[in-house]
């Protein structure tokens, strides 16, 4: 069983590469709260639509090219991001150049809760991103206005922990094939919640993330596909585009 992240090989670039090869973050004025489909998914939701003037004059946009880096593990926390669009991966590199995809973040996700002052992961755009931006301290005031907000935020912190948990049981408990399914039918949950089709996911992240997130080799990650493909539990011609076809089976099979 596969239990160590995959090395980073030499024709895989470093954050920094990307970075470079993708382009850097453009800020743009904020477009207003007006028909954000993020919102009802994100913490600024605890805020009344009625005073979102009051998140509107803090805050910024990102336009994020896919492939480019939003922060980098060591800078320093000064500002706080709500996804709207697109996915990104939380990723460490570790000392030995093996690479940690801790996690995916997505529409309606929270970017910068947290006591550490620094960042403690790399931030990398999967696919073309938009981010609203605030900085640190206009956030803090925020939430002396509206308790609920910080609620809100823990809320989501609280989440993301219970989702951190899970993840250990996938690595420390289950198979290749089993870590597959789970991680399958939780981003499919997570997708269908932003509009996506019942019993569908869609996997913009490369078969190398997927092995690095969840502790495989990329061959491994092949097989378990295939094997879960031949069990009839999943469907797909295209290989980004799956087809839950047994969502009990694949459930049974991670222990969710």
């Amino acid at each position: 069983m596969d239990t160590k992240p995959r090395p980073r090989t030499s024709s895989e670039p470093a954050g920094s590469a990307r970075h470079a090869m993708a382009g850097s973050p453009k800020r743009a004025s904020h477009g207003g709260c007006a028909g954000c489909l993020a919102r009802p998914l994100a913490v600024c939701a605890s805020i009344p639509a009625a005073e979102t003037h009051a998140l509107e004059a803090t805050a910024g946009e990102v336009l994020l090219p896919a492939g480019a880096t939003l922060a980098s593990e060591g800078d320093p926390r000064r500002e706080v991001y709500t996804v709207t669009r697109g996915m990104l991966r939380r990723v460490r590199l570790l000392p030995d150049g093996r690479r940690l995809v801790a996690g995916f973040l997505m529409a309606g996700d929270f970017i910068g809760f947290s006591g550490a002052p620094r960042y403690r992961h790399t931030l990398e755009a999967v696919t073309e991103c938009v981010l609203c931006v605030f900085p640190m301290q206009s956030m803090r005031s925020l939430c002396q206005r509206y308790p609920a907000l910080e609620a809100g935020m823990l809320a989501q912190a609280c989440s993301e922990l219970d989702a951190t948990r899970g993840s250990l049981m996938l690595l420390a408990r289950l198979g290749p094939g089993e870590r597959l399914a789970g991680f399958l039918v939780e981003l499919g949950e997570r997708q269908q919640q932003r509009g996506g089709a019942a019993n569908h996911v869609d996997l913009p992240m490369t078969r190398a993330d997927i092995a690095d997130h969840l502790g495989l080799t990329i061959e491994t990650v092949s097989r378990s596909f295939t094997k879960l493909r031949q069990s009839g539990a999943i469907a797909f011609e295209d290989p980004r585009r799956i087809d839950l076809v047994d969502v009990a089976a694949l459930r049974s099979a991670a222990g969710l």
